[in-house]
């Protein structure tokens, strides 16, 4: 019995000294790496700020350096704006069918002039024959008569209907285009229109800017990566754009890869009548990241701290985009290389801040 209890005595001995090193294994692992968080956050310092609601990273010179950081001065530029806006490319097919209609009611009304002259002829002959004792009954006189006032109505039916449809065609289409399309035969530029080689825009421009004749803008098909397509002005248009405020003016382009009901992009170059010039500065394309999906620069604030700052991409010029900013000025230092970096820098931050929430 003694032998047992020794033995059991023997086992829990040996249970409990097993623990203790598993204890002390485990938790030596627990306190080095605890020591080693508090050496990194140590050896780590806070290189990134919030003041007022911007973002500062701070980099020592030698960090700079060693980083390969390296800034250039922005300028004041001037920057002669681009007029960007939308339009539509126009199916003429209502007016095709116009301009057939009206060419139908020219040729009756040419057809009804013709027997308008015949049936007065007949008249004439029949009422002098009438007259000549008789030669003639009343009856023949009247029905020669009857033939030609109706011949008359027929020329004025034929001729009011012709009216009719230029004046549709002008109140619709414009003095101009109505013009092109009552010809006969066809002019060059509206046989183009009709044979699908060219196609009809309808642009719409801010209220102050005026077109002159042979003015160009450039379109592309709003979304497509296509080459740009040069349009020329064929007249102010009575029709409008109910998704945009403005002047509607036709343009005409080569057909290529516009098709009707399709959305136009359109950028108007500089012209005698479009000379707005602003004053601005122009940010290095090789300044900018991305982040968020938002284009973002850093400054110079001092030599060590630098400032994350948005940009506007709406205006691009070779090498860079023009901005007007109170936060970008003459003078100021953007960087140029490393602003990636900057950027990495920012994410530890966030990254820390998460650990420690």
């Amino acid at each position: 019995m003694n032998r047992k209890v020794a033995l059991v005595i023997g086992l829990q001995a040996f249970l409990i000294i097993v623990l203790f090193w598993v204890l002390v294994f485990y938790g030596k692992d627990e306190y080095d790496t605890y020591n080693q968080a508090q050496e990194e956050e140590v050896a780590t310092p806070n290189r990134v700020n919030e003041v007022k609601g911007a973002t500062v990273v701070t980099l020592s010179l030698e960090a700079q350096k060693q980083s390969d950081i390296q800034t250039a001065s922005l300028h004041v530029s001037q920057h002669q704006k681009t007029l960007n806006t939308l339009g539509n490319v126009l199916s003429i097919d209502t007016l095709i069918e116009l301009r057939t209609r009206y060419l139908n009611a020219k040729a009756n009304a040419t057809i009804a002039r013709a027997s308008l002259a015949n049936s007065k002829l007949d008249f004439q002959r029949m009422q002098a024959l009438n007259k000549d004792d008789k030669n003639v009954s009343d009856q023949v006189m009247l029905a020669a008569q009857a033939a030609f006032k109706a011949d008359q109505a027929k020329v004025q039916a034929a001729e009011t209907e012709a009216s009719n449809l230029n004046d549709t065609m002008r109140q619709t289409w414009g003095e101009s285009l109505a013009n092109e399309a009552t010809k006969e035969p066809a002019s060059a530029n509206f046989q183009a229109l009709l044979l699908h080689k060219e196609v009809l825009l309808l642009i719409t421009l801010p209220t102050d800017s005026n077109v002159s004749a042979g003015e160009r803008i450039n379109v592309v098909p709003t979304g497509a990566q296509t080459k740009v397509i040069s349009a020329q002005l064929v007249a102010a248009a009575p029709q409008t754009d109910t998704t945009i405020q403005g002047r509607t003016y036709y343009f005409r382009a080569p057909a290529e890869n516009l098709r009707a009901g399709m959305r136009v992009s359109v950028e108007m170059k500089a012209t005698p009548n479009n000379t707005k010039t602003s004053n601005g500065i122009i940010v290095p394309a090789k300044a900018v990241v991305w982040y968020a999906g938002k284009p973002w620069v850093y400054k110079k604030q001092s030599e060590d701290r630098f400032v994350r700052l948005p940009i506007n991409t709406d205006n691009e010029i070779n090498g860079g985009w023009f901005n007007q900013s109170a936060s970008l000025a003459d003078g100021d230092d953007l960087v140029i290389n490393g602003a990636q970096l900057l950027l990495s820098e920012e994410f530890k931050y966030q990254i820390k801040n998460e650990n420690q929430d």
